[in-house]
């Protein structure tokens, strides 16, 4: 049983990073350069892949920012704070509603933990570390793993790309003659849709794929991606030299060892970016999240009408 459950963890971790880091994190990079639509896709998928690796590598702005995700079971909106150490978090509204006493209390206590424990604070620095390089992995891995072609332009809005401005519509398919380095590339091999690509910035703004014919991993005997799951993610220029996540939708279904179902299907949307110094210890950015939350409440309670 242990094993099973271990393996389980594993999976999920490798479909986090396949499929939602791929998208999740697509770094900042103050890079402006012109370029004409009418060079060769390749070269302008090149571009942007290489501006998202330098900023992955590079970036140092940080942000506080809310989420907002819509599933099944309802929705949960979080408050972030990106710090020197880790991202800190908080769960603030279950279903558009504050959390109650006890919930809150659960939040709290979770954040003082590891606040007072640094080896776990260490373990989780070093888990989004390990996300966010299988996330530069597959972003690398774009130019080479698709054939790309012209699809004509959109405009840019302040959700998605800069606003105004030209962004590229690239549909792409899979290049049968890539041989994907290890699992986490392989989900690319059944993979097609269409990628928008600022034109100046050169910078990734949307990625909407659906996977085309089952994925399997392990010989099928870890899991299974089924046919005809989708995501779109797209990031904005938020105006401070940085570019983030504004809107993800994801429908993943398939197996994980073959009889355990493995379901992810959200819309989460990403607003209210803040710049915040770029020096912040982890408790810094826990006293801010907390002082967020009071601010929160204190506002809805002066709109509340009092009898």
């Amino acid at each position: 049983m242990h094993t099973v459950s271990r393996a389980r963890s594993v999976f999920w971790r490798e479909i986090a990073g396949m499929i939602l880091s791929s998208c999740l994190v697509l770094p900042a990079l103050a890079f402006a350069q012109t370029t004409s639509a009418q060079e060769a896709p390749e070269k302008l998928v090149r571009a942007a892949v290489a501006n998202e690796a330098a900023a992955a590598k590079n970036s140092s702005i940080k942000h506080m920012f809310r989420s907002r995700r819509q599933s099944a079971k309802g929705s949960q909106t979080r408050l972030y704070v990106e710090t020197n150490d880790a991202m800190a978090a908080m769960l603030v509204a279950v279903n558009d509603h504050p959390l109650t006493a006890e919930q809150q209390q659960t939040e709290d206590g979770h954040l003082s933990w590891l606040m007072n424990n640094p080896d776990q604070l260490r373990k989780k620095q070093a888990r989004e570390k390990e996300d966010a390089d299988r996330t530069l992995r597959i972003v690398k891995a774009l130019p080479d793993a698709f054939v790309y072609q012209y699809d004509g332009t959109v405009t840019g809005t302040q959700a998605m790309g800069s606003p105004g401005a030209q962004l590229a519509r690239l549909k792409f398919s899979p290049n049968h003659n890539y041989n994907p380095p290890s699992r986490v590339e392989e989900v690319l091999s059944g993979m097609e849709g269409y990628l928008l690509i600022d034109v100046q910035a050169k910078r990734l703004a949307k990625i909407d794929g659906t996977l085309y014919r089952d994925i399997n991993f392990g010989w099928g005997l870890v899991g299974r991606l089924d046919k005809g799951g989708h995501f779109i993610v797209q990031q904005a220029n938020l105006g401070d030299g940085s570019w983030d996540i504004t809107d993800m939708h994801l429908d993943i279904k398939g197996k994980i060892l073959l009889v355990k179902s493995l379901s992810m299907v959200s819309d989460e949307v990403f607003s209210d970016y803040r710049r915040l110094p770029d020096n912040l210890p982890f408790a810094k950015g826990v006293e801010m999240l907390k002082a967020e939350v009071h601010h929160d409440h204190s506002t809805e309670a002066a709109k509340t009408p009092h009898p």
